[in-house]
């Protein structure tokens, strides 16, 4: 094989990727525990994307003193911390690759 060939592979390669990549991404993957009480969803990338709670999750004993906007908000709070955590782990590893990885080498979904 010539240089020209290999280097056409490699993009070639690298578009494939970059196209799963952007696939997963638009990809909804869901989790449910408790017959349905709790339900997490997140892309194909494996980024947290929202939760939703029954009454029941949270008052088994009486799910009738828990009201809509209590639950709504509970489910905007553990996104939010969710979220925000993904982040910060994203950003982690991607310094601590960036210190193992060469300077101009681009590795498609780490960085």
């Amino acid at each position: 094989m010539n240089l020209a060939s290999i280097m056409k592979q490699a993009q070639q390669v690298q578009k494939r990727l970059q196209d799963a990549q952007k696939d997963l991404a638009q990809t909804e993957i869901t989790a449910e525990a408790g017959n349905g009480a709790v339900i997490v969803a997140c892309d194909g990338n494996g980024k947290f994307k929202s939760i939703k709670l029954t009454k029941n999750a949270i008052n088994a004993e009486n799910p009738d003193s828990i009201d809509d906007e209590s639950v709504e908000m509970l489910e905007d709070l553990i996104t939010t911390a969710m979220k925000q955590a993904t982040e910060q782990a994203a950003k982690k590893m991607q310094d601590k690759m960036k210190g193992i990885v060469p300077a101009g080498v681009n590795i498609p979904g780490l960085f």
